[in-house]
C-alpha cells in the first residue's frame, strides 16, 4: 500500500471559513504578531493571548471540514495516508482522518504553563486563574514564534518514509515546515496544491494552482492515472 504524505497549511482550512490568522499587512486580527504568539507576549499581557485563542477556539464551534478535508479522509480507503498539519485546528480529524500529526499544536488542547507535558482537551475558553493540577496558569496548546517545534522530528520521518508527498494551502515560508518537502526520498512524486503557488513545476514537483477542494478533483485524477 503507497504511503501519501500530506502537509497542510492555511489555505486548507480557508475555504472552511477558518481564518487565516495572519493579514496581508502582518498583523494577526489586529494584533502584531509578537503580541498574541511568543512566550514574551504572554508574559507581558496573558488576558490579551488567551483571549486571542478563545476566540480562535469559538470559531471551530462554527465551522465544518470541506470537501477537501473529507477527500483526503477518503484516500485512507486505498493508500496508508498520513497528514502533517501546520493548522491547529481539528477539521482533518472531524472529516474523518486517523493519522494526523499537528506541528504546530491544537486549539483544543491546553497545557500547563508549569509541564509542558502536562496536556489535556479542553474546548472551553481559558481564563486567567484557570490552572493545572499543581497551581499553575493553563495556557494554549500553541507552539509561538520562538518556541521548538516538538513533533517536527516526527514529520521528517514521515517525509522520508513517503512514496507520494502533496503539500496544501501552504505558503511555504514558515520554517521548519516548509523544509520537511526536502526530505523525502528523490524519487518521491511530489504534488503541490495553492491559488498562488511559491514553486513552479519541474520534473519532481507538478503544481496545482487552485483552491485546496478543486486541487483535490485533480490531483485524485492524477492519482489514478498513475
Amino acid at each position: 500500500m503507497k504511503h501519501i504524505v500530506v502537509l497542510t497549511g492555511a489555505g486548507m482550512s480557508a475555504e472552511s471559513g477558518v481564518k487565516t490568522f495572519r493579514d496581508h499587512d502582518g498583523l494577526w486580527e489586529g494584533h502584531d504578531v509578537m503580541q498574541v504568539a511568543s512566550p514574551a507576549g504572554f508574559q507581558q499581557n496573558p488576558e490579551l493571548v488567551l483571549e486571542f485563542y478563545n476566540q480562535r477556539r469559538r470559531q471551530l464551534k462554527d465551522v465544518e471540514p470541506n470537501q477537501a478535508h473529507k477527500n483526503l479522509a477518503d484516500l485512507e480507503n486505498e493508500y496508508k495516508v498520513t497528514i502533517i498539519t501546520q493548522n491547529v485546528d481539528d477539521l482533518h480529524e472531524r472529516a474523518g482522518s486517523t493519522d494526523v500529526v499537528h506541528l504546530h499544536g491544537e486549539l483544543r488542547k491546553i497545557r500547563s504553563t508549569g509541564n509542558p507535558k502536562d496536556i489535556k482537551v479542553w474546548t472551553e475558553d481559558i481564563n486567567l486563574g484557570d490552572t493545572c493540577d499543581k497551581g499553575y496558569q493553563l495556557r494554549p496548546h500553541i507552539v509561538w514564534f520562538g518556541e521548538d517545534v516538538p513533533m517536527i522530528d516526527t514529520a521528517i520521518k514521515i517525509c522520508y518514509a513517503a512514496d507520494i508527498l502533496v503539500i496544501i494551502g501552504t505558503s511555504m515560508q514558515v520554517y521548519p515546515a516548509a523544509s520537511l518537502m526536502h526530505y523525502v526520498q528523490p524519487d518521491t512524486k511530489i504534488y503541490y496544491i495553492d491559488p498562488k503557488p511559491a514553486i513552479t513545476s519541474n520534473p519532481y514537483i507538478k503544481v496545482i494552482p487552485k483552491q485546496a477542494t478543486k486541487g483535490m478533483i485533480d490531483f485524485i485524477d492524477l492519482l489514478k492515472k498513475n
